[in-house]
């Protein structure tokens, strides 16, 4: 089992940044690729981006792309979400995950393991 704890959520003007994190115990954080996604109200759950094992690669959904950057500390068990110049529309409870898998993927489903979210909101 792997148990991950978000946190550093809040609320943020438009054009803000906000970090946010991810601490991981219970196994081995660097054989688990990374991911964040996130869940607004009346909208299904959706990709933000992913990171490697070792953390040489991030890939990034369309929408926050240039904006926001994920990162990894194997060495203190955390991963890393810094938004910039955030909008309204992403304002959403933020999650991290947690995947076995070889490839790093966008799909629910390739992740085992999941956070508690944390809220992010920004204000117009």
């Amino acid at each position: 089992q792997v148990q991950l704890v978000e946190s550093g959520g809040g609320l943020v003007h438009a054009g803000g940044s906000l970090s946010v994190s991810c601490e991981a115990s219970g196994r081995t954080f660097s054989n688990y690729i990374m991911g964040w996604f996130r869940h607004a109200p009346g909208k299904e759950r959706e990709f933000v981006g992913a990171i490697t094992r070792m953390g040489g690669t991030a890939i990034y959904a369309d929408s926050v792309k240039g904006r926001f950057t994920i990162s990894r500390d194997n060495a203190k068990n955390t991963v890393y979400l810094q938004m910039d110049s955030l909008k309204p529309e992403d304002t959403a409870a933020y999650y991290c995950a947690a995947s076995s898998g070889v490839v790093v993927r966008q799909q629910l489903s390739h992740y085992n393991y999941w956070g508690q979210g944390t809220q992010v909101t920004v204000s117009s």
